[in-house]
């Protein structure tokens, strides 16, 4: 099944929703850095978050969720850009814990305790950020309650990823919902059964529902319009040229002491693991830049 992501109004403008499926994102972020099962869904989730809540930027403004807790996982890095692209890492991609009693993947306790913090750069100076305490750790709980209490926007969030004992990913997906002002209290109702009598995303979307069905579900009995359709898909945005400002930043006297040491260079980007490799001669032309650019 393709990754795609809806957006929809409901009930005239009472609630808006983004439902997303993100199975192949989420598997090729789980092939690039390797992740086990637990890293593998706490990162899956956190992907899709991004993508849910980046349907709301313009242009060229990129938003970033950072979950930081006292868990194993240490951080989840994500960020995501008005064009439904997404990229992210964990710093531990090799954490793995033993199930919860009811069976799951215990993304709550690789997570730990923390902050989430969601900041959103609209290209005018440093971006907007604002945090909340982790309640969960699960990523999903936590994204609603920064929306309600950092945003004043009551909301409801389903993220799930289902993975195989051998680390592959079977399915991931998400849904959104945000009521707006002046809801009237029978869509609440309405919306607010839907949603507890959802089954879990990750088991809807491994039986092949995709998000028109999921987004049936979620607002059965109610009118909805559908605004857009578009894909989504795991990029990333660094290359060799962006790589070579990290070396000039380092200055001549690092540069010479990479040459005299390791005769290269070796940079591996962190959101999407792809390495890259600067020679003798490349090192030595980034010192004359630095030196033409000191005359």
């Amino acid at each position: 099944m393709e990754d795609k992501l809806l957006l929809a109004t409901v009930a005239g403008g009472s609630a808006r929703v983004v439902v997303a499926v993100t199975t192949q994102l989420v598997s090729e972020a789980q092939k690039r850095h390797d992740t086990y099962p637990v890293a593998t869904a706490a990162l899956g989730r956190t992907l899709t978050a991004g993508l849910l809540l980046a349907t709301n930027l313009k242009g060229e403004d990129i938003l970033t969720l950072r979950v930081f807790g006292d868990g194993p996982l240490g951080g989840i890095i994500v960020s995501a850009d008005s064009h439904s692209a997404v990229r992210g890492y964990v710093q531990e991609p090799h954490t793995h814990l033993p199930s919860t009693p009811g069976g799951k993947l215990d993304v709550g306790g690789a997570v730990g305790k923390g902050f989430l913090y969601v900041s959103r750069d609209l290209g005018f100076g440093d971006p907007y950020t604002g945090s909340v305490e982790l309640i969960s750790g699960e990523i999903a709980e936590d994204i609603a309650q920064y929306l309600t209490v950092s945003e004043q926007t009551p909301s409801a969030v389903s993220l799930g990823v289902l993975v195989e004992s051998d680390n592959s990913v079977i399915a991931a997906g998400g849904f959104l919902l945000q009521m707006m002002p002046g809801a009237a209290d029978e869509t609440i109702a309405v919306l607010e059964r839907n949603v507890s009598q959802m089954p879990p995303i990750s088991n809807l979307v491994s039986s092949e529902k995709g998000p028109k069905e999921l987004l049936d579900l979620l607002t059965a009995g109610l009118p909805v319009i559908i605004h857009e359709e578009r894909p989504v898909k795991y990029e990333c945005k660094c290359s060799k040229e962006r790589l070579e400002r990290v070396l000039i930043n380092l200055g001549i006297e690092e540069l010479r002491d990479i040459i005299d040491t390791q005769g290269k260079a070796e940079l591996t980007c962190h959101f999407c693991a792809e390495q890259y490799e600067f020679n003798r001669a490349e090192l030595e032309a980034l010192i004359h830049q630095i030196q033409d650019k000191s005359i």
